[in-house]
């Protein structure tokens, strides 16, 4: 049973209205955000409406403010903006949709000034304004808006959405605009892409950047904006729409050669049973063998879904195969496997791990098999090769030591102190206290290991690194 100091709700109540009141007028001076909470609450005992009211007069305050918000003050600001939010999805929009759909969208209006006169957030302002965007679409799903009219504002927020708020909206409010909105939207966003701009005279022109090929002007800035926003909006609405033709034709002849583009291509031809035609988009688009080394799948996952779909399953066995054998991808070997009869996988898998183990860069093998995992070959390949472990992979090879420590203390060893090393070595100051617990789990380790002079022990390690390092005063503090 809770504590009678226990600060829940039972014992709060206890104290009684009066006390709980004279308590929040408190707790409350000096704190302008939890004023305007509670202002907001006693509103909402008047009505819905006051609620609204409230809500209307603070963002008409934010959306004049201009003072900078430095780091100590974007907490409370996002709180702020948060506690209208929630005033507005929970409270107004009980009672009145539509208003609370229009003060929803003075809430995202304001992220423009918002971010520009804010210092670090870490992502506080963002979070408010991505969970505003997410409530658009359930809003407007009740408040039932005009589709035309909606397909205005959302051309409007569109054109003016330098920081993002507004990423998926036409995807988010496609069901409320319906297609008289949508193609409504569409022509708007044609009629923007043929815009004519006006262009100064050369001399006039304001140059913002220079290379040795060419400047840059802020005309051409705002034209190639212009441009961006209409392409992407309706690649939007062609996706919403179901519209292949309407997607590609976004893309001039030389881009949908692209491969990242192409598989787009491909997966909307593939949606709408034009499969053979995906393939030729995708034949012309084929990326060329130096280039296909970096794990970008997108081209080869789009060429076998093509190819699953024509009933051409070899080929998309062999496409998956060469994915694995060029970069070592785990999910197209899976998948490779998955598709085999039985008993044959084991012998493929195996003959995929010896190949893994010749792998040219030892770190892509041993992050392959640990993940896979496959820890026998794993420790094998850390102790056969151990001088190619590269000690600055910090973000990956405590993960792999770890995994290793319990059945294989030798290779975990091994890469506890590739990293000691390269922490000293450099002089890294920053992670000597992570050297210092690694070179304390060497310690643990070190009974486990046999003494057979295969490996340096751990007495005449640690001998050697105060040797050679014995200088570095701030990292041996934290040995002790």
């Amino acid at each position: 049973m809770a504590s009678k100091r226990t600060v829940n709700a039972q014992n709060l109540e206890a104290l009684g209205a009066p006390r709980l009141a004279a308590l929040m007028i408190d707790i409350t001076k000096g704190n302008a955000v939890a004023r305007r909470r509670l202002r907001l609450e006693l509103a909402g005992e008047t009505s819905p409406k006051e609620v609204a009211r409230e809500v209307r007069k603070r963002l008409a305050t934010l959306a004049r403010s201009r003072s900078f918000v430095d780091w100590q003050g974007v907490r409370a600001l996002a709180a702020d903006l948060e506690t209208q939010r929630r005033a507005i999805v929970e409270t107004v929009a009980v009672a009145d949709p539509k208003e609370a759909l229009d003060l929803l969208w003075l809430l995202l209006d304001l992220a423009p000034s918002v971010y520009e006169r804010c210092g670090e957030s870490n992502g506080m302002i963002g979070s408010v304004f991505d969970e505003a965007g997410g409530d658009l679409g359930p809003l407007a799903a009740r408040a039932r808006p005009n589709p035309l009219a909606l397909a205005d504002r959302v051309y409007g927020a569109l054109v003016s959405d330098d920081y993002g708020q507004f990423d998926g909206l036409i995807r988010t409010l496609a069901p409320v605009l319906e297609a008289s909105g949508l193609e409504r939207l569409k022509r708007l966003m044609v009629a923007l892409s043929q815009r004519p701009i006006d262009r100064p005279a050369q001399k006039k022109r304001g140059d913002i950047g220079r290379s040795s090929l060419a400047s840059t002007h802020a005309v051409d800035v705002v034209e190639s904006r212009r441009v961006r926003i209409a392409r992407y909006a309706l690649q939007e609405i062609a996706d919403v729409l179901g519209d292949a033709d309407a997607f590609i034709a976004q893309f001039d002849e030389e881009t949908r050669k692209v491969p990242g583009i192409a598989a787009d291509i491909a997966s909307r031809l593939l949606a709408a049973g034009r499969a053979e035609e995906a393939l030729q988009r995708l034949e012309v688009a084929r990326p060329a063998p130096a280039s296909r080394d970096w794990p970008d799948f997108s081209w080869e996952d789009a060429q076998i879904a093509v190819l699953e779909d024509l009933g051409r399953t070899d080929e998309a066995q062999a496409v998956r195969w060469e994915c694995f054998q060029r970069s070592l991808s785990a999910p197209h070997l899976r998948d490779y496997l998955k598709r085999l009869p039985d008993f044959e996988d084991v012998e493929v898998e195996e003959r995929a791990l010896d190949h893994v183990q010749a792998a040219p860069s030892m770190i892509r093998a041993l992050a392959f098999l640990v993940a896979w995992p496959a820890l026998t070959r794993a420790a094998s390949l850390v102790v056969a090769r151990s001088e190619d472990l590269d000690g600055n992979q910090y973000d990956f090879l405590p993960h792999a030591a770890d995994a290793l420590a319990a059945k294989f203390p030798l290779a975990s060893t091994l890469i506890l102190r590739a990293l000691i090393d390269e922490s000293l070595t450099k002089g890294r100051a920053t992670r000597y206290k992570h050297a210092a617990r690694h070179l304390c789990d060497c310690a643990s380790l070190a009974a486990s290991i046999p003494k057979d002079g295969a490996v340096e022990p751990h007495e005449a390690y640690v001998a050697r690194l105060r040797r050679e390092h014995g200088r570095k005063t701030a990292f041996w503090a934290l040995v002790g």
